[in-house]
């Protein structure tokens, strides 16, 4: 069932409203488990219910329903469990021997009757798997202190940081902080990125602090500063200590600001060149893989040095305008006057109808002595305009 993990929900239409993110059964410990149905993410990122029985077919790269879908938030019941999220890396027991639940598979023994049938285990490596039935496997009605998550992350690996932060709100808080905790730092900071403020704080509370330090290291400096403005103010400023200096240095600059500020929500690691540099040499920066597209629709232009605080600001280059240039074209000379910079104390409402008048996904920020401080991206003013629980989709029901 790992594999179902994103795959596209289509209505009877043919339209996709939706991905599975998990699968919901009835726990039987006399006998094989039922499959009550699937839990379908749709947007913006609410998490509703699908029963097998309005499943028409399941096949590769597509799960096809009929009727309708109640659009109500699903909530998990004390007789259910959820497949992905909690039955994989369970430590089970299969003839005399302790096993790790790589996988599960279910069979449709009826009509619209769907059960667990089949466990994939393993003893260490992977690649030793055996199959057996469900029956002959003892040790899922065990709570277990430290279940692991090789196969969970395994089953979330090609996940989007967003879509597995989605996944891993809606996991219960021991699974979520078991999955944290296996996650490469990297990994960790691009989807503590994208959780809600109350699983950020709960997931770093867990880690030891020299590698909370890290993640935020590798989270972007606004993203680690609103974090950081979020923690408690001791343990926020023991972990800015546990940073190594160049990376907290930014994130120190970034708090000095009001969190409803242009300063407070912009980013200070935006694309920036000096004038000398060439158009080919722009292009080549904003097609850095890990640059948000908000971030890669422009180059700013200063003087040096190019790293935030940098030398006076001169212009901003837009991704259109390079383009339409040869690829030797000095940056210096392709600058839009017409777009002049914001200040850092700019309200958030300020900033909003600033962007909205000039048609703008992003603009350039400069504190009084002429330097390029930061970008403000449209993505930046919605994630603070928007309510707090915005991450865990609407609260009404359609």
């Amino acid at each position: 069932m790992g594999r179902l993990q994103g795959t596209p929900v289509f209505d009877p239409a043919g339209d996709q409203i939706g991905r599975v993110r998990d699968v919901v059964a009835g726990l039987r410990l006399t006998r094989r488990p039922n499959v009550h149905g699937f839990v379908v993410e749709v947007q913006p990122r609410r998490r509703v219910f699908l029963p097998i029985t309005r499943v028409r077919r399941i096949e590769a790269g597509a799960v096809v329903f009929t009727g309708r879908l109640n659009m109500r938030r699903f909530e998990q019941r004390a007789t259910e469990t959820l497949v992905i999220g909690e039955m994989l890396d369970l430590v089970v027991t299969y003839d005399d021997r302790r096993m790790t639940v790589y996988d599960v598979a279910m069979e449709e023994v009826r009509p619209s009757t769907w059960e667990i049938t089949k466990i994939a285990l393993h003893r260490g490596r992977r690649r030793d798997l055996r199959i057996v039935d469900w029956d002959e496997v003892s040790g899922f009605d065990t709570l277990q202190k430290d279940q692991g998550a090789a196969g969970l992350i395994s089953a979330f690996e090609s996940l989007r940081a967003a879509d597995m932060a989605s996944a891993l709100h809606g996991l219960p808080s021991k699974r979520r902080i078991e999955i944290a905790g296996a996650l490469s730092d990297e990994r960790l900071a691009d989807v503590l990125e994208e959780l809600p403020p109350d699983d950020q704080i709960g997931i770093v509370g867990t880690l030891e602090p020299e590698r909370a330090a890290v993640v935020l290291e590798e989270m972007g400096p606004d993203d680690a500063a609103d974090l950081l403005h979020d923690l408690p103010q001791e343990q926020a400023a023991r972990l800015l200590a546990l940073m190594e200096p160049e990376e907290a240095a930014p994130v120190r600059r970034l708090l000095t600001y009001p969190v409803d500020s242009a300063g407070g929500v912009m980013t200070s690691e935006p694309v920036i060149l000096p004038p000398t540099s060439t158009v080919a040499e722009a292009l080549a920066h904003i097609r850095q893989q890990d640059l948000t597209p908000a971030v890669a629709a422009q180059v700013y232009v200063t003087r040096p040095p190019t790293e935030t605080p940098t030398g006076t600001y001169l212009g901003v280059s837009h991704f259109q305008r390079l383009l339409r240039e040869p690829p030797s074209t000095i940056l210096g000379g392709v600058l839009d006057p017409s777009i002049d910079p914001i200040k850092p104390e700019f309200t958030l409402r300020e900033v909003t109808s600033y962007l909205a008048n000039y048609n703008l996904v992003a603009a350039p920020v400069v504190d009084e002595f002429g330097r390029l401080v930061g970008a403000v991206t449209v993505d930046d003013v919605l994630d603070h305009l928007l309510p707090e629980d915005w991450r865990e989709g609407a609260d009404h029901d359609v």
